[in-house]
């Protein structure tokens, strides 16, 4: 028999979605791994997919770059925030999920051998990009508490001349909100080492006060090398539909087309049209969305307050990384495999996020119902009791 790629060994399947199926087969464990809600989303959202549903076109194929309600909708939210007048035919690509933007944002601007510049802790599905798209990653570390780069080690890693950076913001996992000063540093080095920004902004709307999110393609000079990447799935909590976007100059944008027609073809029609109706959200439903995610976030940091459980503070998404160093494990991942087992809680070993060797850290999401929330902390209550620390 032949081989396998040498590619697909030099990553592993999705440490988050293992850890699903590793709770999913715990019977009554509580998933706070994959960051995915346990409530519905806005009802207008539920009765035009039922509308959907019917018979119709809209279960052929759409246009293979999106509907065009779908892409318009797309880029009357953006422009104003963007500050330049978007063209729906152009420069918007409709895909499936943030996910497969990413991978095709990966796949449009970057050639084997290439290098990417990614900041680190990351979201897993980056270093499977580089790797599937031929690139070489450049890792510049975050430091926590606040989870700052030093712009030194960041213009080092511009002088091995990459093609693009990844910038993630808010991030994912460690909920950092890069500042304004941060971004424009890195516009800067951006410009003058000629490189593309490749941005994931899924979390856009899910930003606590004080801390405010700056589109990075609003910045001076920053359209023209931007590749904005992001999702309906979680502003509008239907992870499930699996509908994503880029936005870009005309010349990224129908590079990307191509790429995106041959990675899926089109996202799902019928759930292209349904979601038009939560791009047509006022103010007052990103408000509402932002109070409501702070009152989850200060429920959870409370409890975990209240146990003297040691964690990070999330300036914007939905999770929070807690440490794990008292309980004596040499792996963060058989750690998180006897927390569902055994106290009945699903995590992500930091691990998996970490170009370092980092692992006193598990990631925990709080895109739930404040009961399930309540519950979960109700079994870290008794964490100690049934994983012993060592010191």
């Amino acid at each position: 028999m032949p081989e396998l790629s040498k590619r697909v060994g030099e990553f592993t399947d999705s440490v988050i979605r293992r850890m699903t199926r590793i709770s999913d087969a715990t019977p009554g464990s509580i998933n706070l791994s994959q960051g995915f809600p346990d409530f519905d989303p806005p009802q207008v959202l539920l009765d035009a997919l039922r509308e959907m549903a019917g018979g119709g076109e809209q279960h052929q194929y759409s246009v293979t770059y999106g509907s065009e309600n779908l892409r318009r909708c797309i880029a009357e939210k953006y422009s104003p925030i963007h500050g330049y007048e978007i063209d729906p035919e152009t420069q918007v690509v409709v895909t499936c999920g943030g996910t497969e933007a990413m991978m095709a944002a990966m796949l449009t601007v970057a050639d084997p051998g290439d290098k990417v510049i990614v900041f680190s802790p990351f979201y897993e599905n980056y270093g499977a990009d580089t790797i599937l798209s031929g690139a070489e990653p450049i890792y510049v570390p975050l430091y926590p508490p606040d989870f700052r780069f030093h712009p030194d080690e960041l213009e080092a890693a511009f002088r091995q001349h990459p093609k693009a950076l990844i910038l993630c913001n808010p991030s994912n996992p460690c909920g950092k909100v890069f500042t304004l000063e941060e971004l424009s540093l890195i516009a800067d080095m951006a410009e003058r080492y000629d490189v593309f920004v490749i941005t994931d902004e899924v979390y856009e709307h899910i930003v606590y006060e004080p801390n405010r999110h700056v589109y990075f393609a609003s910045l001076k000079g920053m359209w023209e090398r931007t590749v904005s990447c992001s999702s309906l799935s979680k502003t509008y909590s239907i992870t499930g539909w699996r509908l994503g976007y880029i936005i870009a100059p005309a010349h990224i944008a129908d590079a990307a087309k191509k790429v995106h027609d041959f990675l899926t073809v089109g996202a799902a029609a019928p759930l292209q049209e349904a979601a038009v109706t939560g791009l047509r959200f006022g103010d007052d439903y990103y408000k509402k969305l932002q109070n409501t995610y702070t009152e989850k976030r200060n429920l959870f940091l409370r409890g975990l307050d209240d146990l003297g459980l040691v964690h990070t503070e999330p300036q914007g998404a939905y999770y929070v990384l807690l440490d794990i160093s008292e309980f004596g494990y040499e792996s963060d991942l058989a750690f998180c495999e006897d927390l569902a087992r055994e106290v009945g809680v699903g995590a992500v070993p930091g691990s998996s996020f970490f170009r370092e060797p980092v692992n006193h850290l598990i990631r925990l999401h709080f895109a739930k119902k404040n009961e399930t929330l309540f519950e979960a902390l109700n079994r870290l209550a008794d964490l100690r009791k049934k994983i012993k620390p060592q010191k």
